[in-house]
């Protein structure tokens, strides 16, 4: 890596890593901005630059010494689990039916071990494995034996939770390129059901990536069979010839409540267990053509009437467009888009807002998904899932692309290169919008690279760099940088740190963040701790802060056994927690004493009992309602919370929560019925939640309530229609979002949207405010 390269000028030679660190800090931190950069922070970006150009390669797990011998495709040693692909003769036809010639010929991968409610112990219902392959692709084929048959199946649509948190299904994940922390995975469910998406780094699962495959299910006397076939031109893997992959198989039974892996995992990470790749089998025997260059085409045409009622406008209008994907090398792979639509995605959920911080909705457009795990940064998703909560800061948050004041700003053109190169990962993604007058929204160019390098086993350290050209404020740009590294060492042992600095031309100017967080997460103890600090001046614009101005402490500590003395009691868990935030100049503005108590059942019903008491400082008035502002002083409250949650696999599931206790100067009684879901029949569900807040203070009483209902019919697995309804009284919004989607072929949808709001204030019948009929096709052409 650090052979010295040609220089030209008679230069001395320079290093690679020299290289590296010059190109990169001469363009990320100019000279110009050394003012707003402090010597210590340069000196701590040139040396985690170096590192990354010098760092040791990860460390790579090799395939371990024993390898099954055919007809046998499974050996278990101390050295770990390695499986077996074998050659077919002729391909697979895929109807769920096992009777081809290998199935009788070869033996079966099995062995499938509890991580619940037994961990380590077989698993009660077991499932056999073949993995087999031709010229064109790799199949995996799964007998999953069912003692009882009360196979539990209510999902067909494509990529809907439900099927991974409520259904019986398999689930198999490929780490293609063998570097023991990201996969693709692929469930199914019996009925024909299913979802994939991408691991990232052990730890998120992204199940907006949607690959071409196919896949069929079947039925016999003792459970049921799957039968998928994943062509080569849909994945990407070293280069073509004998192969060496990471490889596990999670199999959820919901009639035991039992939950097995091929290969043994920790309890603690429950199902989410299958990211961990570190701890997959190996798969070897696997030869793969060589891989051909990625070249996708996908246009659209749409077309969409709108009326605006406030405006009196009425409008038609038709726009075209295309993305196109090309594949860069192995690994890395360009997406282009020119006029960018996003028509068919449905709309936010509402949220009721008594905080005096923003709220976050997470992002739902398909560009800014694909490959949205290379963007995390510093431990902290782009979903704003994280182990220490909501408040670290997201650097990278698509959302502030193309959305201005709640209304769609055009994207005119934009590209993104993401993908791995070795122990590298890499990200970059530059867009244009257009400019919007009546929204404020000047033409801006937003970019974003990240660079990430893997080290040892399951760690990495890397950069990320987020330039706005037109500042939100409407002068000059915003740039931000950030350093950050992610360790995990045994099982449950992790680190996650940063260190960013945003630079925003105006009064703003610059402003600094950095975290450093442990976490141990065992299946009996666990603890977290963290301190987190955000200048009020940090201000990444392509990116979320929930809380600036602040200097948070933060400890939790959980004890959670599993008493064999209980009966149906599968597990409790004793929490407390301590969350202490002071400003910059010292004042304590939030301190928050957390006790619970959960329970387990071994049904995967559960309840809980929380304690939370809390002290909250507003250094200025808080409207928390129209007409109720709260005074500038300290508040003490305590809040007391009872749940109870339906196991997922039942026909109707619901978390009921109900809080009751002081709050500012007065109190508060909170009921919610939060995650419900009524199963019609396989193909049609109701998915209906509701919230009330009743508040009472000094400076006024009110009341908030917050219906929703989705209702989806799933005719196949590729078409659906779903209608989501909102009712907020806090705003008196009523809105409803229909959508079909069909998926007429691999790739290529069709997509019917109708959208409307209504306002609810000024008659019984709520006025309509604005109203949209939109019709979308695209059509996916693959080279």
């Amino acid at each position: 890596m650090n052979t010295p390269l040609p220089s030209p000028d008679n230069a001395p030679a320079k290093t690679a890593s020299e290289i590296l660190r010059a190109s990169v800090t001469s363009y990320f931190i100019p000279e110009h901005s050394s003012q707003q950069i402090s010597a210590h922070a340069r000196r701590l970006t040139a040396g985690l630059l170096m590192l990354l150009a010098a760092a040791p390669l990860a460390a790579q797990t090799a395939a371990p010494a024993t390898a099954p011998v055919l007809p046998d495709t499974i050996a278990r040693s101390a050295d770990g689990v390695v499986v077996r692909a074998v050659r077919l003769d002729a391909p697979i036809r895929l109807d769920g039916v096992l009777d081809e010639s290998v199935y009788e010929r070869v033996r079966p991968a099995s062995g499938f071990i509890q991580i619940e409610p037994d961990p380590g112990a077989p698993a009660g219902d077991q499932t056999e494995v073949w993995v087999t392959f031709d010229s064109t692709n790799v199949y995996v084929t799964l007998r999953c034996f069912d003692a009882d048959m009360n196979i539990v199946a209510t999902e067909m649509r494509r990529d809907n939770p439900q099927m991974f948190r409520g259904n019986d299904h398999v689930m198999f994940v490929f780490d293609t390129f063998y570097d023991r922390r990201n996969a693709l995975g692929f469930l199914i469910n019996s009925i024909g059901g299913r979802m994939d998406g991408q691991v990232s780094n052990e730890n998120q699962f992204n199940r907006d990536w949607n690959a071409i495959w196919d896949v069929a299910t079947g039925r016999f006397e003792k459970g049921w069979t799957v039968e998928a076939a994943i062509p080569f031109k849909s994945l990407r893997y070293a280069s073509g010839g004998p192969q060496t992959w990471g490889f596990n198989v999670l199999r959820p039974s919901r009639t035991l409540n039992e939950i097995s892996f091929l290969t043994k995992m920790p309890p603690a990470r429950g199902q989410a267990a299958f990211q961990m790749m570190s701890l997959a089998a190996t798969l070897v025997g696997l030869e793969a053509p060589p891989s051909s260059r990625t070249f996708e085409v996908k246009p659209y045409l749409t077309s969409s009437a709108t009326t605006n009622v406030p405006n009196d406008l009425d409008k038609l209008t038709g726009d075209a467009g295309v993305d196109a994907k090309i594949g860069v090398t192995q690994g890395v792979t360009a997406d282009v888009t020119y006029r960018t639509d996003f028509a068919q995605v449905e709309a936010d959920e509402q949220q009721v807002n008594l905080t005096r911080f923003s709220l976050f909705f997470p992002e739902k457009r398909e560009f800014f998904l694909e490959n949205a795990g290379t963007f995390s940064f510093g431990g902290v998703a782009v979903s704003g899932q994280n182990a220490g909560g909501d408040l670290a800061p997201i650097f990278f948050y698509s959302r502030r692309i193309g959305l201005q004041g709640g209304q769609m700003v055009p994207l005119r053109v934009g590209g993104r290169v993401t993908g791995r190169a070795g122990a590298y990962s890499l990200g970059a993604l530059s867009i244009r919008s257009d400019e919007v007058d009546n929204v404020s929204a000047p033409a801006t160019t937003f970019s974003v690279v990240r660079l990430k390098r893997d080290i040892l086993r399951r760690s990495a350290v890397g950069v990320l760099a987020t330039a706005r050209s037109v500042s939100s404020a409407g002068t000059g740009n915003n740039n931000a940088f950030g350093v950050d590294g992610t360790f995990g060492f045994f099982e449950s042992l992790s680190v996650n740190t940063y260190w960013a600095r945003t630079h925003t031309d105006g009064p703003l100017k610059s402003g600094d963040s950095y975290r450093a967080q442990l976490e141990y997460n065992a299946d009996r103890y666990g603890v977290e701790l963290e301190r987190l600090s955000i200048d009020s001046t940090f201000n990444p614009e392509i990116g979320f802060v929930r809380r600036a101005d602040m200097r948070r402490n933060f400890a939790q500590f959980r004890f959670s056994p599993r008493p064999t003395s209980v009966s149906g009691v599968r597990q409790v868990n004793y929490t407390g927690s301590l969350n202490y935030i002071e400003n910059e100049t010292g004042v304590l503005e939030t301190r928050e004493q957390v006790a619970s108590f959960e329970a387990e059942f071994d049904n995967d019903d559960s309840t809980g009992l929380t304690v939370t008491r809390s002290y909250e400082f507003l250094p200025k008035p808080f409207d928390i309602a129209s007409g109720v502002t709260l005074p500038v002083q300290g508040y003490l409250f305590t809040d007391v919370q009872v749940s109870y949650s339906l196991a997922q696999q039942r026909p109707y599931r619901a978390t009921f929560t109900l809080n009751r206790g002081s709050f500012y100067s007065g109190d508060k009684t909170t009921f919610a019925a939060s995650g419900g879901r009524v199963r019609v029949t396989n193909q049609f569900s109701l998915e209906p939640s509701y919230s009330l807040n009743q508040v009472r203070l000094p400076e006024g009483d009110f009341t908030t309530h917050l219906l929703t209902t989705r209702a989806t019919y799933t005719m196949t697995p590729s078409s659906f229609v779903s209608v989501l309804m909102q009712y907020n009284s806090s705003n008196a919004n009523l809105s409803t979002n229909a959508r079909l989607r069909w998926e007429y072929q691999p790739g290529s949808e069709l997509f019917v949207v109708y959208s409307d709001e209504r306002n609810t204030v000024s008659s019984r019948y709520p006025d309509l405010v604005n109203r949209a009929f939109i019709v979308k096709v695209n059509r996916l052409f693959r080279f």
